[in-house]
């Protein structure tokens, strides 16, 4: 009877991890990454696109990305996008692609990233243990409608502690992993 509501609680804990795995991808590193810049929004033809759909962007030295872009007649739009994002980035276009050098980081910066990354952690940590707060919930209230035993319900709540504790230790990890990146010279 609890399985399912374990199961559940798993699959929605690991989306959590998942989804804060790629929120960390998005946090500057000294290194050039393509995900840096993938969801960089461009007006296309009045709709904002995320760059990874209009171009295909790769990173060919540690501290460069280019950005072939596949409707040529948006190199500017992307150009300009890619300048006034948050980045401070200063892209070069040469008519076919667009060069994107990756400056070092300050150590100011590099602090700054850390925080984030941590703040990110934390909610993180938030989401899952919002699951498990719900469903422990449910347990119990299957509890009450006699649908499982007491001993079976506290055993369920045991093992969703356990899933618990190891997820948030899967997000400790990407997160130190993370830290560590940023503060690498």
């Amino acid at each position: 009877m609890i399985d399912p509501i374990l199961r559940d609680a798993e699959s929605k804990m690991a989306k959590s991890v998942e989804h804060f795995a790629s929120e960390l991808a998005s946090i500057r590193t000294g290194r050039a990454n393509p995900a840096l810049i993938d969801k960089v929004m461009v007006p296309y033809y009045g709709t904002p696109t995320p760059l990874n759909q209009l171009a295909q962007i790769s990173a060919p030295e540690p501290r460069l990305l280019v950005v072939q872009v596949y409707d040529k007649s948006q190199l500017g739009a992307i150009e300009k996008a890619l300048r006034s994002g948050e980045q401070g980035l200063n892209p070069t276009n040469d008519g076919q692609l667009i060069r994107v050098p990756i400056p070092p980081l300050t150590e100011e910066r590099r602090k700054e990233y850390v925080k984030l990354a941590r703040h990110k952690a934390e909610e993180a940590r938030v989401a899952i243990r919002n699951i498990r707060r719900d469903e422990l919930h449910r347990i119990d209230q299957m509890q009450k409608a006699g649908e499982v035993a007491e001993d079976e319900s506290k055993r369920g709540h045991a093992r969703l502690q356990k899933i618990t504790e190891a997820q948030i230790e899967r997000v400790e990890a990407l997160a130190a992993r993370k830290e560590s990146e940023v503060m690498e010279l």
